[in-house]
């Protein structure tokens, strides 16, 4: 799942970057409100979390600039303002949880995957494709009840797809969901992962199969649909 973090202490913002991307997050960071303003309307976020004390514009505009355009996307505050007024401000404008700092990066992590189990939300507990059972907190996955092992780039791939189930999913957004755009995929890198983890997943026995679209995508399907 792809993040978006606005945070102006560059320090702060590296390490728990960092965090998050051990937690299998892929994060675009960015340090000023008009980056973040102008990241929201350029890509899809599963989540964006927003300090409100950034150097060019207040917060609470960026969070309404970012409503306006993505409303669906949470938005997770995380700031200093610790008053009660400035938090009642941060939830009527339309942030879906608010975190005071200083904060334990597990308490973000934990709050990141409540806003996205949310009804509407990307995250799941557990996300079923045919006999394949994807375990979202532990990032287990079962095939027929036996454990299936694969590599981090594979379970975010099947994540993706098993979230996206019977949609057709082009490579610039496969690419868009998984990448940060200060790390895009190396030549033919979708094209690599897709046929790996597919393989594997026909090896294991899986009941749902990636497709291929060609010129169009990919989609995951049940046999026989």
């Amino acid at each position: 799942m792809r993040l978006l973090y606005v945070e102006d202490n560059e320090k702060l913002a590296q390490n728990i970057c960092a965090s998050l991307q051990k937690s299998s997050f892929t994060v675009d960071v960015v340090h000023t409100g008009e980056d973040a303003i102008h990241a929201a309307k350029s890509y899809e976020y599963d989540a964006i979390i927003l300090d409100l004390g950034l150097p060019d514009v207040d917060g609470l505009i960026v969070l309404k600039e970012i409503k306006l355009v993505k409303p669906e996307t949470p938005v997770i505050i995380c700031t200093a303002r610790d008053a009660l007024d400035e938090r009642l401000k941060g939830l009527n404008s339309g942030s879906d949880d608010y975190l005071v700092k200083p904060f334990d990066v597990s308490e973000l992590i934990a709050r990141i995957k409540a806003v996205l189990r949310r009804p509407g939300g990307a995250l799941g507990l557990v996300l079923e494709a045919g006999n394949i059972h994807f375990h979202t907190v532990d990032r287990s996955v079962q095939i027929s009840g036996k454990s299936a092992k694969l590599s981090k780039r594979e379970l975010d791939l099947l994540e993706l797809f098993m979230r996206r189930k019977g949609r057709i999913q082009s490579k610039e957004a496969i690419e868009n969901a998984l990448y940060g755009f200060d790390a895009p995929p190396t030549l033919n890198a979708i094209e690599v992962a897709t046929h790996r983890l597919r393989k594997k997943l026909l090896y294991l026995g899986a009941t749902s199969k990636i497709q291929t679209l060609r010129g169009i995508g990919y989609i995951l399907e049940d046999d026989g649909q």
